[in-house]
C-alpha cells in the first residue's frame, strides 16, 4: 500500500519541493551570521516547520480536498475572528500587530493562513455558481460578485488595519484570478477596471498634489506605505542598496557559500534572494529561477488534466498567489518593483507562511491524485 501511493505522488512538484527545503536551510545558515541572536537559531526552526508542514500534507491527503471544502466557511469564520483579536491582541513588531505569541513556540501569523482560506471559500462559491446557473442572467452575476467580493473585502480590512498591506494585494491577486476563471461575463472586470481607476486616480491625486489634504483623510499610515512604495525607484534605504550591491558584485559564480559580503535587514526572509545570489552568483541565480519555473509549469499543466472544476479554482488561486510572490519578492530585491515585505515562497523563512505553503501542497498532491471529474454542491 505504501509503495502504491509513493508511485503515486506527482514527483514533479513534490521534487521541487525538497529542494526548495534544502536551498532554505542552507541558504538562512548563510545569513544567519546577519541576523539577530534573539531569534533563536533559524536554522534549526526552519528545519522544525518543514517537518511539521510534512506531517501537515500527510494530513492533508489522508483527509482529502473534500473534508476542506465543506469546512471552508468554518475555517474563514474562525481565521476572521483572529484576524479581529490581532487588533486587540497581537504582538506588536515593526509597528504592524501581524503576530500572536504563543510561549514556547513562536509566533503566529494568522493572514497567511487566510490566503489559502480564501482560495477554499471563493472556489466552493463559484463551483456552487456554476452548478446552480448554467446561463445566469447579469443580475444573479451581480449577486454573486457582490457576496464573493464581501467575502474577501472582510478579511482584507482587518489585515490592513494591523497593517499588511502585502497580505491584502495578495488576497485580491487571488480573488481576481479565481474570478477570471469562473465564467462571469468579461464586463464585470471592465466595470471593476474602471472603477478602480477612477478611485486610484482620486487617491493618487490628492497624494501628490495635496499631501496634508491626504494625510487629514486617509492619516500618516497610509500615507508613510504610498510614500514607501512610490519611493522604491529611487533605490534609496539600507535594504535594497546593500541588496543589490551583494547581488551585483557576485559575478558569475558568487562569492561563495556562507560568504555573504555585506549586511541587509530581513536577510533571512524578505530578502534571502540576494543571499542566495551572493552566495553562488547568476549562475546559481539561474538555476533557482529554473527551478521554481519547472515547479510552476507543472502546477498550470494540472489544470489541462481531468479533474473536478472546484480543484481548478483552486488551483487558480494557488497558482495565481505563488507566482506573485516569485515574482514580487524576486523583483523587489534586484530593484525592479517596489519592497512589500511577500516573502519567496519555500525559501524565505516564516513557520506560517511555510506551513501555508505546506497546506498548498497536500491539497495540490491530492489534486494531482485524484482524477475524476465530479461535480459537488457545497453547503457553508
Amino acid at each position: 500500500m505504501i509503495k502504491k501511493e509513493y508511485k503515486k505522488l506527482d514527483w514533479g512538484i513534490f521534487l521541487p519541493i525538497i529542494i526548495f527545503a534544502v536551498v532554505s536551510i542552507f541558504t538562512i545558515n548563510s545569513a544567519s551570521s546577519y541576523i539577530s541572536s534573539s531569534m533563536g537559531n533559524l536554522v534549526l526552526k526552519q528545519c522544525i516547520w518543514y517537518f511539521v508542514g510534512a506531517i501537515l500534507v500527510g494530513m492533508i491527503l489522508y483527509f482529502k480536498n473534500d473534508y476542506l471544502y465543506r469546512h471552508s466557511f468554518v475555517l474563514y469564520s474562525v481565521f476572521c475572528l483572529l484576524l479581529l483579536l490581532l487588533l486587540f491582541f497581537g504582538t506588536p513588531i515593526n509597528n504592524s500587530k501581524c503576530w500572536f505569541t504563543i510561549p514556547g513556540i513562536g509566533s503566529f501569523q494568522p493572514s497567511e493562513f487566510m490566503k489559502v482560506i480564501l482560495m477554499l471559500v471563493l472556489a466552493v462559491m463559484i463551483n456552487n455558481f456554476r452548478n446552480k446557473f448554467n446561463n445566469p442572467s447579469i443580475k444573479e452575476e451581480a449577486l454573486f460578485i457582490f457576496k464573493s467580493l464581501l467575502i474577501v473585502l472582510v478579511p482584507s480590512a482587518l489585515t490592513f488595519l494591523q497593517p499588511d498591506t502585502g497580505a491584502v494585494i495578495m488576497y485580491l491577486v487571488i480573488y481576481f484570478c479565481m474570478m477570471f476563471t469562473s465564467g462571469i461575463r468579461l464586463r464585470w472586470f471592465i466595470i471593476c477596471g474602471v472603477i478602480a481607476l477612477i478611485g486610484l486616480g482620486s487617491i493618487m491625486g490628492i497624494y501628490f498634489f495635496n499631501s496634508d489634504l491626504f494625510i487629514k483623510l486617509f492619516g500618516t499610515n497610509l500615507f508613510y506605505r504610498l510614500d514607501r512604495i512610490f519611493n522604491w525607484q529611487n533605490g534609496s534605504g539600507l535594504q535594497l542598496e546593500n541588496a543589490m550591491a551583494a547581488i551585483g558584485s557576485a559575478g558569475l559564480f558568487g562569492h561563495g557559500y556562507n560568504r555573504t559580503p555585506i549586511y541587509f535587514p530581513e536577510s533571512g526572509t524578505d530578502f534571502i534572494f540576494a543571499v542566495f545570489a551572493s552566495n553562488f552568483g547568476f549562475i546559481g541565480s539561474i538555476l533557482l529561477v529554473g527551478l521554481i519555473l519547472y515547479f510552476d509549469i507543472n502546477l498550470v499543466k494540472l489544470i489541462d488534466k481531468k479533474i473536478s472544476y472546484i480543484d481548478k479554482y483552486v488551483l487558480v488561486g494557488i497558482i495565481s498567489c505563488l507566482v506573485f510572490q516569485q515574482v514580487q519578492n524576486i523583483g523587489m530585491t534586484i530593484g525592479l518593483l517596489p519592497i512589500t515585505g511577500i516573502t519567496l515562497p519555500f525559501i524565505s523563512y516564516g513557520g506560517s507562511s511555510l506551513l501555508s505553503y505546506m497546506l498548498m501542497i497536500g491539497i495540490i498532491l491530492n489534486i494531482s491524485k485524484d482524477k475524476s471529474n465530479h461535480h459537488y454542491h457545497y453547503k457553508f
